[in-house]
């Protein structure tokens, strides 16, 4: 598996993300072509080799000789549509939106807003698009599958915002780094930003020391000031994480539970769909018996610790539930890969689980086989039958 190692030591941003991607090998000119899909118009990038504090990085800016249409487009919809009216892929697209979604939704509760009111108060629509959608592309186009990053150096003193001079980190900042380790060693400079705070957010799998990788590349993006005795970079190690044994596959999740026995049962459907949308790993239903007799349903989530927050808000505001609990618990899975085959029937993606290097289960995609079953007019337990046996 190919994974990056964000080493946050002198914080992150936007730009210092695109520049340690082009550092790394992400060609300008294709992210550029890339970019160009969003349809935004009025600016170019600079790339440019650049020291800190005797090191060389490669700093990324964002020039705009003149303020654009859509440099004014700071709220939700605005954002939404030039997104969606793009054309750039749908996975782009929609973790595009996840990343703008949780944005918006920081700014919002800062600052006392609907999250539809909510706007970027310090930052340009199109500069924040570029860093947002060029982190995501880069990533695309060097191939990494998961993201790891280090502890994150917020910097410290105050910032100058249109709200007057605030304390490091700015408010939406702080909101976005929630359940993220944070820390700082004494520099008075704003070195994590909102843009750099959300892209981790999004992106990152696990917070923490380097994992076991054969680094195979490495890359250095330039932030805007040069200190005197840190180098003001972020640098973002690319390789081979190694084969995770069993025991290694574990995993802290954050279980959410609610009981609910005054709902419409069709409502369920719509609330799942809503759940896994936003990143659940899993979500299901429990029959019980309830007090004073009444019959009722456990809804139960799973997810990333960083997602809990999302999760219950989405429960809340679907369900009729006043209350949640949630815990956290340990999660042991197989290595799984899916793999498209060739069968007698037809092509069919199939899902390997191993155990180590020993294969333990091949199990055929379901909606592949009821979609071959609706086509060759078949049951579809014999569609599954047959293509067990070839795979």
């Amino acid at each position: 598996m190919k994974i990056a190692y964000f080493d946050c030591s002198s914080g992150i941003s936007g730009d210092m993300c695109l520049g340690a991607l082009i550092d790394a090998g992400v060609p300008a000119a294709k992210l550029e072509k890339e970019l160009r899909k969003l349809r935004v118009k009025g600016y170019s990038l600079k790339v440019e080799r650049v020291k800190r504090s005797g090191f060389t990085a490669t700093k990324i800016n964002v020039q705009q000789p003149a303020v654009s249409s859509q440099q004014s487009a700071k709220r939700w919809k605005d954002v939404e549509r030039i997104i969606r009216t793009s054309s750039l892929s749908e996975e782009v697209k929609q973790k595009g939106l996840s990343i703008f979604r949780r944005l918006f939704t920081a700014e919002a509760k800062v600052h006392g807003e609907t999250f539809n009111a909510a706007h970027l108060h310090e930052l340009g629509a199109v500069d924040c698009m570029v860093d947002i959608f060029g982190t995501v592309i880069g990533l695309n186009l060097l191939g990494i599958e998961k993201v790891y990053t280090s502890g994150v150096n917020i910097g410290g003193g105050s910032v100058r915002t249109k709200h007057g001079i605030l304390p490091v980190p700015a408010p939406a900042t702080a909101e976005l780094l929630k359940d993220i380790p944070v820390y700082s060693d004494g520099i008075n400079y704003e070195l994590t930003t909102p843009t750099g705070a959300v892209l981790l957010k999004e992106i990152s799998s696990s917070f923490g020391s380097i994992p076991d990788m054969v680094i195979e590349k490495i890359g250095i993006g330039a932030g805007n000031k040069n200190f005197r005795n840190k180098p003001n970079v972020l640098r973002i190690l690319i390789g081979q994480g190694k084969e995770q044994s069993a025991e290694n596959r574990k995993q802290k999740v954050a279980v959410i539970e609610t009981t609910i026995d005054d709902m419409n049962p069709q409502i369920y459907e719509c609330v799942m769909e809503s759940l896994f949308k936003a990143g659940a790993l899993d979500v299901y239903l429990t029959q019980l018996i309830m007090k004073k007799g009444r019959p009722g349903i456990k809804l139960t989530v799973l997810c990333n610790s960083k997602e809990k927050e999302k999760m219950m808000k989405i429960i809340f505001e679907e369900t009729t539930t006043i209350g949640l609990r949630f815990y956290e618990a340990d999660r042991q899975t197989l290595k799984r890969e899916i793999k498209e085959i060739n069968t007698a029937l037809g092509k069919v993606k199939v899902k390997i689980s191993k155990l180590g290097s020993r294969i333990i289960k091949t199990t055929p995609e379901y909606e592949d086989c009821k979609k071959l079953a609706k086509k060759l007019t078949m049951p579809l337990t014999e569609v599954m039958k047959k293509i067990s046996s070839q795979s």
